[in-house]
């Protein structure tokens, strides 16, 4: 099964190439991987270049671009339209793969199970110290999780290209909660088959689009609140801020 990873990147020359090693060191057969720059003013672009010399002594296809875009979740959109894999997921610029079976085990997962989407576990590091910081553990959907905000991570998030096709893509009118309400969409609204790997496939630096402060939950309540209501639903909300304070014991604080 071909699995289509796409990567979307930003004057990321400090952590694209861990990003791109955790690609080509991959044990899965049938990998394409996209790189949707958005004019890097830094020297990702020429990282990128550099890594097409690696790329040629594997079985990867590997395509990247650097153009202007609208946004991150644009320039998602750009990289999915361009996939022909069966299965296409996301890889941050300043995340990588915790192992190299991980789109393997995807691979294998899709093939064995009946999902048209799965989503697996992930870490958080300090970019810095690199100790975690949070620990995101994900349990298997049923409806209703989403008005408990709870969501798959979205950087395990695998789903079958003709999902895409059939019910759409990124919103790029929400700021940062577009991941959210596109696997609300997809998973509550038109009842995709999903699976859970319990396993760890990803760690993911801290300091996200998403990632934490007051301003950005502001941001994505009022996302949720307009992702509910567009996919013909309505959000306690109430109900929702009780059950994002308790994601807390997601995190791990360092007292030394």
């Amino acid at each position: 099964m071909k699995i289509s990873v796409i990567t979307v990147s930003y004057n990321s020359e400090k952590t694209i190439r861990d990003t791109l090693k955790s690609v080509y060191t991959q044990s899965h057969d049938s990998i394409e991987h996209i790189i949707i720059d958005g004019n890097s003013i830094d020297k990702t672009t020429t990282i990128l270049k550099e890594y097409e010399s690696k790329f040629e002594n594997t079985n990867i296809v590997y395509k990247w671009i650097s153009e202007k875009d609208n946004g991150i979740y644009d320039a998602i959109n750009k990289g999915i339209k361009m996939a022909t894999g069966e299965v296409v997921g996301i890889l941050n610029s300043d995340d990588y793969y915790t192992d190299s079976s991980v789109l393997a085990d995807i691979s294998e997962t899709f093939v064995n199970k009946e999902c048209e989407c799965l989503y697996a576990n992930l870490k958080y590091i300090d970019p810095t110290t690199e100790k975690v910081t949070r620990d995101w553990k994900s349990k298997p959907f049923r409806n209703g999780l989403f008005e408990k905000s709870w969501t798959p991570a979205h950087p395990t998030f695998y789903c079958k290209k003709s999902v895409y096709d059939k019910y759409g893509l990124y919103r790029t009118d929400f700021k940062i909660a577009a991941d959210v309400e596109l696997m609300y969409r997809f998973l509550e609204k038109n009842n995709i088959l999903s699976h859970y790997l319990d396993r760890y496939i990803v760690t993911m630096r801290q300091g996200g689009v998403s990632s934490s402060g007051l301003k950005s939950t502001i941001i994505i309540t009022k996302e949720m609140i307009r992702a509910f209501k567009d996919n013909g639903n309505h959000l306690n909300i109430v109900k929702y801020l009780f059950y994002k304070g308790l994601k807390l014991k997601e995190f791990i604080i360092d007292n030394n």
